[in-house]
């Protein structure tokens, strides 16, 4: 079994279909890309695989075991943490104080819980930044810490989601040598991003979905190219 697997999840919002029978699954240290245009339902599996939505129909498994009957922080606590596409810091409390609240999910210990966050910290290159209110960061440093906070739950899956919506450019050269540095350390990731820089360069595989279907899934550069991706992407007359 895959370390990862979504089987043919299914949501219903009445009547209306946001996600229409989509099946993927990815190994250990794997960075899979999920793409589609605005409304395509991308958001919505990353909330159906956290369990902020509940299933209409299909399964969910982690390491083997089916979790999509469990409640989000349980999930959190098995080893899948996300990010948020509007990022929303604590805004009154510092840097280091917001990573600390996601390392207690693993400890008792105010001393274990802030030495967990100075190495996340670090690792985010936002250690110099540790001591600033949140709410004073800039966008570029309010992703990083979102993805800081997600990380200090200690997660084997992460779910970024537009991790680099809102940078320049140099600012997203930044962010993919984030992930990078994430996939590096062991851990798998699913990106939701429009960026396609961001994707093509991160991503080993590719989910393309469209009004809640799957068009295709592949390698990266086969996917971009499949002329049902670029007509949603730009319209029939491109593709």
């Amino acid at each position: 079994m895959a370390f990862f697997e979504v089987r043919r999840i299914v949501k219903n919002f009445g009547g209306l279909c946001a996600v229409h029978e989509i099946s993927f699954s990815l190994e250990k240290g794997q960075v899979i890309g999920l793409i589609g245009p605005n409304g395509s339902g991308k958001t919505t599996i990353f909330n159906l695989i956290n369990n902020f939505f509940p299933l209409t129909a299909g399964e969910i498994y982690f390491k083997g075991k089916r979790i999509d009957s469990l409640p989000t922080h349980k999930i959190c606590a098995l080893g899948i943490a996300r990010t948020f596409q509007v990022v929303k810091p604590l805004k009154r409390m510092s840097v280091l104080d917001n990573v600390m609240a996601g390392a207690f999910l693993h400890t008792g210990s105010t001393s274990q819980a802030r030495a967990r966050a100075l190495e996340i910290l670090e690792f985010c290159n936002l250690i110099n930044k540790r001591d600033l209110d949140a709410k004073k960061l800039t966008i570029a440093d309010r992703k990083r810490l979102e993805i800081a906070r997600a990380l200090s739950t200690d997660p084997e899956l992460l779910l970024l989601d537009e991790t680099a919506a809102g940078l320049n450019p140099k600012e997203t050269e930044e962010a993919i040598e984030v992930i990078k540095k994430i996939s590096r350390s062991g851990i798998a990731i699913i990106i939701v991003e429009h960026k396609m820089k961001v994707i093509m360069g991160t991503s080993e595989k590719i989910v393309a979905i469209n009004f809640g279907r799957e068009i295709t899934q592949g390698e990266p550069r086969e996917v971009i190219n499949h002329p049902e991706v670029i007509k949603a992407y730009l319209g029939d007359h491109y593709a």
